[in-house]
């Protein structure tokens, strides 16, 4: 058996070949988070190996083993110069981050253990070494080393840029098996939310309502809705329960279900009685969105909400939705429509929503458009302050987070966004389990693609497996995450988007792809924050 260490932006695929470095030196603030990955190739028998370090005080270090999952084609739309793992798919792919520091490898195969290792804020500034272990039976345990350099400055958290991704509590109850708001469906929804802050996201989506996106949906309807006569009741008790969840877990900003329906705002969305446990809906799905019907029911929820919003002190953390993704004209009309309604309602709020047509901005119909990242500059040039998103597409060269995604691209995002000044960052796909758009579990260990693949890429619909009693982190997840601590180490330093370190970014698409041009501008950036 041969071990050495590898980069966390490389994929080590069962065919990849034996590396060399028995060491390697990372710096970080204190703060921050690295990752790498411990790695060996077996011979021609099998291996029973285990994987184990020593961190020295304070730093902690947390081993995982890098499983596999199998991928039976690469995602379309992309070159061959943009893809990883030519070769090697079809094929098995490293992906989810296992709890165990254990792997038994069959013969002439590669695996990898990865290493996080957290530096607190109030480490030592210096360098500290890290042992590492992998022993296997019958042969002597093989020895490395890890030298992480703590620098004097102290990362500060992200300000002003947030990010939020989709949850779908409708999956974690199927696959689970509770029940929506049952007393064991909140420790496991509080495991996935921790999961959301341990990954530097600060924004909860809070299923008020059954989020009407991608298919009809198990209800999962956090606010209980009573209809008796012409009055609508309202009780707002499992949303103080999730909102409560959330701050415990260090999110700090809340965004709520869109109030039409995806695509365009046609209809009203599915509202249930009390929190949908029987599926008995108020109104027929197809009830259109400016029907007396749902006028009515807004006029006495927008209020309500509002007092809500102002007694639990969510007012300025708080993001709202009209409807997803809306294009072509009847959408833009139906949408119109909508929007006016909302400002005779409640003028207060102030609504943001996944759209790529500029005319929704000029005309004033949203007050923050969140663009994909393909047209993101545009509106940025027309000076429209923007988030961005990305889904599905746009691919080809542009930075993404799926399964043939190239990781330096994935860790370049955060770079991407401080240099394009985007505001925030919207993703749809947490954990989504399902076929596409309908309610059809599926093991997300064994589907990547929701069953829609070419149309849904492998990778797009989700960034954690389901784990015994929470989630399993996957590669990609990490490697987004170090690059929104990028954006705050940016962000500490105080860098104008426009310094000269950053010129080699021009867009999405158009950056630098090479690991070491990452390791240089943070080490120049660690050195200016040393020296201020």
């Amino acid at each position: 058996m041969r071990a050495w260490l590898a980069s966390s932006l490389i994929r080590l695929y069962p065919a990849s070949r034996t590396g060399r470095r028995k060491s390697l030196r990372l710096h970080a603030a204190r703060g921050e988070q690295v990752s790498f990955q411990l790695a060996f190739r077996t011979g021609a028998s099998d291996r029973k190996v285990e994987a184990a370090v020593a961190a020295p005080e304070p730093l902690t270090a947390r081993v995982r083993r890098v499983g596999y999952v199998s991928v039976p084609h690469h995602n379309t739309d992309t070159p061959a110069d943009e893809l990883d793992g030519l070769g090697h798919i079809p094929g098995y792919v490293p992906d989810p981050l296992l709890p165990e520091s254990t792997a038994h490898a069959g013969p002439h195969e590669t695996n990898a253990f990865w290493i996080t290792v957290r530096v607190p804020a109030d480490a030592s500034p210096k360098s500290y070494r890290l042992q590492l272990t992998l022993t296997a039976e019958g042969e002597q345990p093989a020895a490395l080393t890890a030298t992480i350099v703590a620098h004097p400055a102290v990362i500060r958290s992200r300000r002003d840029f947030p990010v939020t991704h989709w949850f779908y509590c409708d999956a974690l109850c199927d696959w689970y098996r509770v029940e929506p708001f049952s007393e064991g469906f909140w420790p496991i929804i509080e495991s996935y939310l921790a999961d959301l802050s341990l990954h530097n996201l600060d924004t909860s989506h809070v299923p008020l309502f059954t989020p009407p996106t991608d298919g009809v949906k198990r209800p999962n309807q956090l606010l209980d809705v009573r209809r008796r006569g012409d009055r609508y009741l309202f009780d707002w008790t499992l949303v103080r329960r999730w909102v409560a969840a959330a701050k415990k877990h260090g999110l700090s900003r809340f965004e709520w279900p869109h109030l039409f329906t995806q695509w365009g705002a046609k209809y009203a969305i599915r509202i249930y009685q009390g929190h949908g446990g029987s599926e008995k809906l108020l109104w027929d799905p197809e009830t259109p969105s400016a029907s007396p019907v749902y006028r009515d029911f807004l006029t006495q929820f927008l209020p309500e909400f509002k007092q809500f919003l102002e007694a639990e002190d969510l007012w300025e953390s708080s993001f709202f939705h009209l409807s997803d993704e809306p294009h072509g004209e009847e959408a833009i009309r139906n949408y119109r429509a909508a929007r006016r309604m909302l400002h005779q309602l409640a003028p207060w709020m102030k609504v943001m929503d996944a759209l790529s047509d500029i005319s929704f901005a000029r005309e004033g119909l949203v007050d923050t458009p969140i663009p994909l990242i393909s047209v993101a500059p545009e509106f940025v040039r027309e000076g429209y302050p923007a988030w961005v998103y990305f889904c599905p597409g746009p691919r080809g060269r542009y930075t993404q987070r799926l399964l043939d995604t190239p990781l330096v691209k994935t860790r370049m995002f955060g770079w991407l966004c401080y240099r394009n000044r985007a505001r925030g960052f919207l993703h749809w796909g947490y954990n989504y389990w399902y076929q596409s758009q309908t309610r059809h579990l599926i093991n997300p260990y064994l589907t990547q693609d929701a069953l829609w693949w070419p149309k849904w890429p492998y990778g797009d619909a989700f960034v954690v497996y389901p784990g015994e009693d929470g989630p399993v982190d996957s590669l990609r997840w990490e490697v987004f995450a170090e690059s929104l601590q990028d954006y705050a180490l940016l962000q500490t330093a105080g860098l104008d988007p426009d310094d000269p370190a950053l010129e080699a970014i021009q867009d999405y698409a158009e950056f630098p792809r090479d690991e070491s041009w990452i390791a240089q501008r943070r080490a120049d950036l660690l050195a200016a924050l040393d020296a201020a």
